[in-house]
């Protein structure tokens, strides 16, 4: 009785036995599979990001409503030498001046930025300005007035020709998506606005806004003293974060239109 009740303890030891080993290997199997999702992941989003060849083609329009002028000198208070539309020649004017390729030469390779000031690659490190990874341009606005300014998107005309404010692309298809994934800011002393044009997905820790044809305090860039310039930091990139920013996009070409007008403390445009 005894003998037969130690066999059977041994076959019940040698059945837990196994079943512990069938445990282990079913977590080892899921712990692989697991890993390697996380690895496969991890992977795409870099594939994606690192080859981004970038934007380029891009043209770049600034205008402005009335009582408002712009340049990429600073005239002092003689409004009358300040400019109403900024044109390529005139921004590849300035970009020579800061030894930096000509527009029609600038790449966006992706970048990303939670203030529109400080631009990084997906690791973090530092990026520089017009060096083929995002466009930064230095101008001059000055007014006839007090005046809050904001982008709009209204039709206008200025000097003859159509403004306003908006990114476009010849491109069809999902390369088209290009218009989705760029940002452009607007710093002021130490603080920027961020227009994320076509608005889209959100991304993490960025403020952003569209234009509209109506004002109000969330569309205000900055505010101007009536004949005193302001110099204004504008930056263009294509954001590294957001989900239009993959392989689809590479070598898009867009069209960059700003239209600025102003306002008075009540966000009425002025006449």
């Amino acid at each position: 009785m005894e003998e037969r009740t130690n066999q059977e303890l041994l076959k019940e030891l040698n059945r837990l036995t196994k079943a512990q080993a069938r445990i282990k290997r079913r977590t080892t199997f899921m712990l692989s599979i697991i890993a390697m999702l996380v690895l496969i992941t991890g992977t795409l989003a870099w594939f994606t990001l690192s080859n981004f060849a970038s934007v380029h083609e891009m043209t770049l329009k600034i205008s402005t409503a009335p009582e408002l002028y712009l340049d990429i000198e600073n005239h002092g208070d003689n409004y009358k030498l300040y400019k109403k539309v900024l044109t390529n020649d005139m921004i590849n004017t300035y970009l020579a001046s800061v030894n930096a390729d000509r527009l029609d030469k600038q790449l966006l390779d992706p970048v990303t930025s939670r203030n529109g000031i400080a631009m990084t690659n997906r690791s973090g490190s530092a990026r520089e300005a017009n060096k083929n990874s995002y466009l930064e341009v230095k101008v001059w606005f000055i007014a006839t007035k007090d005046m809050w300014v904001h982008l709009s998107g209204q039709n206008v005309e200025v000097e003859g020709q159509s403004a306003t404010s908006s990114v476009t692309t010849t491109e069809t298809g999902s390369k088209a998506d290009v218009i989705r994934a760029l940002r452009i800011s607007y710093e002021d002393s130490g603080s920027a606005a961020i227009w994320e044009p076509n608005q889209g997905t959100a991304v993490a820790g960025q403020s952003t806004f569209d234009v509209s044809n109506s004002f109000s305090n969330s569309t205000r860039l900055f505010h101007l003293d009536a004949l005193t310039p302001k110099q204004i930091t504008i930056r263009i990139w294509a954001e590294g974060e957001d989900p239009e920013c993959d392989n689809d996009v590479q070598d898009a070409n867009v069209t960059i239109e700003m239209l600025f007008g102003g306002t008075d403390d009540n966000n009425s445009s002025f006449e």
